[in-house]
Formats: structure tokens, sequence, C-alpha cells
């Protein structure tokens, strides 16, 4: 059943054709089994994991936490699901649409409350990209909030083209081979970051979530930065996209199939050492013209 609301207020409730509940179904197997796939390939939640999953209200982690939840009914493992969202105190932050959400899926969940908000804006020069201290600050919060619950894996909503961008944008502005990985042991030993949704394109989720329906927050901080580097990044590969189809995700293959001798740092190759084994019985003869 889909619901829409009507001009005058009054909300219609439209039966799915044959043909929408089949694209749904198919769109819905792929994504659970996108995620599966994931979890099994980088051994993202073991038997008896607490996973954090961090919940922004944007279409990404609502997908997430749903798949997940359902994955969960069928997993060979044991584990178990907290929802965590920070409330960064932005300015018309509907509060209330997250509590009433997660109340009604069964799951035990956590507002956090920061105004890590006011700090940016602060800190940051009108007309900068805010995201590098928001995500900073953010990141900071959620976990020493996952130590004090005891999680064992914090489970963030990025997906696949999430990770293309970011190698692209290490790339472009930091001169860095580098993206995000599937699974990450943060710097200090104390957490373990996983990314779910590593082989789901954007476009399913956002197709997932207009299906579903979910209660989506946008966000005023970075949200209306059409300037951003990574925005940019993002018009570019969805023009390659257009142009040659199947082109990120073979970016995205390329950065599962990494041959550090074919590339130029010394640190995971070591070049100095290369030499050539010539053959001790070798026997050239002393002539002066040799037919090829």
């Amino acid at each position: 059943m889909r619901a829409k609301s009507s001009t005058n207020g009054i909300v219609i409730v439209r039966e799915q054709s044959r043909k929408e509940k089949t694209e749904f179904n198919k769109l819905q197997k792929r994504l659970r089994r996108n995620v599966g796939n994931a979890i099994v390939d980088y051994n993202m939640i073991e038997d008896g994991d607490r996973v954090m999953v961090c919940l922004s209200g944007g279409k990404d982690s609502y997908g997430m936490l749903d798949i997940l939840l359902n994955l969960r009914q069928s997993a060979p493992v044991d584990f178990e699901l907290v929802a965590v969202n920070l409330d960064q105190k932005q300015p018309g932050f509907p509060e209330q649409v997250l509590p009433e959400y997660l109340s009604a899926l069964d799951i035990p969940y956590y507002i956090l409350e920061k105004d890590t908000y006011s700090i940016v804006k602060e800190v940051v020069p009108e007309g900068k990209t805010t995201c590098g201290l928001c995500s900073r600050l953010r990141r900071g919060s959620l976990y020493g909030f996952a130590n004090e619950i005891g999680a064992t894996k914090i489970a963030l909503g990025h997906h696949r083209d999430d990770i293309v961008e970011t190698l692209f944008l290490n790339m472009f502005f930091n001169g860095k081979l580098k993206a995000m990985p599937p699974k990450l042991l943060s710097d200090d030993k104390k957490n373990v970051v996983i990314r779910p949704l590593s082989y789901c394109k954007e476009k399913d989720l956002a197709r997932f979530a207009a299906y579903k329906e979910f209660p989506i927050i946008p966000c005023n901080l970075c949200g209306s930065q059409e300037n951003l580097q990574r925005v940019q990044v993002k018009k570019m590969l969805a023009q390659w996209e257009r142009e040659y189809p199947g082109r990120t995700e073979s970016i995205f293959r390329s950065i599962r199939n990494v041959a550090p001798s074919q590339l130029a740092d010394s640190d995971l190759f070591d070049f100095s050492r290369l030499r050539i084994e010539p053959d001790p019985d070798l026997y050239v003869p002393a002539i002066q013209v040799v037919n090829l």
C-alpha cells in the first residue's frame, strides 16, 4: 500500500500495481543481497556483536537500518542492533520524527543532544565548507558514546557512490589514493566502523526510501551547499555514468583490485630491491652481427 496526501489534506491510500510490487521486490532483494555480501566479505558482523546503527534521518541510514533489521532475522550469527541519532541542534530540526519512527520498530535507541551546529557556524567562515569540522565533531561524539554503551561495531550509511566520490576527492584535492574502507579500526583502536551499504548504489537506496516512505530529515548544514567539492565530483561521475554506463561500478571494482607494483608508492612496494636474475649458465658468443 502507498499513502498519498491530497491537496485538501485527506490521505489517499493507493494500492501498488503488480508491476510496482515486482520492481520493489527486486530492489529489496538486490539491496539485501548486496548488504549481506559486504558483511560476509569483510566479516563486518560477528556472533555476539552489539552494532550501533548511526541514523542521520537521511535515506541511506534509514535504508541501512531497515535492511539490517531484516537480515538479522535469518542471519547465521546472533547480534544486537542499537539505533543512535545525534541531534546537532540545527534550527528547525524536527526532534519528534526519529523517536516516533524508532518507537514503532521495537528496537532500542538513543537520541544524543549536542550543539555542534553552533560550533560549526562560529568557527567556519560564511561560504566555506562545513563538512570537515561537522564530520569530526559528529564522529567524536558517536565514537565516545559507542564505548559507553558497549557497542562492538559502529555502522555508518556510506554507500558505493560515496566511496567512489571520496576516492576522487582525495586524488583531486589531497594528492592521495584513498577512499572509504568497508571496515575500519579507529586510530585509538577502540572502535570498529563498518559500512554495510558499501556494495549498494545510491539510486537504489533512493528508490527504496521512496517506496518505504521514510520520514526524511534534510540537513541544513551541508545539504544546501551546492559548491561543495563533493557535489562537483558527484556531478562529474553522473556525467560519466550517462556517457559510459557502468563506469562507477568499474571504478569501485578497481578499489577492490589494487596492484601496488603498478603504482608508485614505495611504502607499499619495495621498488628499490628490483633486480634481474641473470642466468649463470648463459653463454654469449663473441659474434659481432646477430640475425634476429
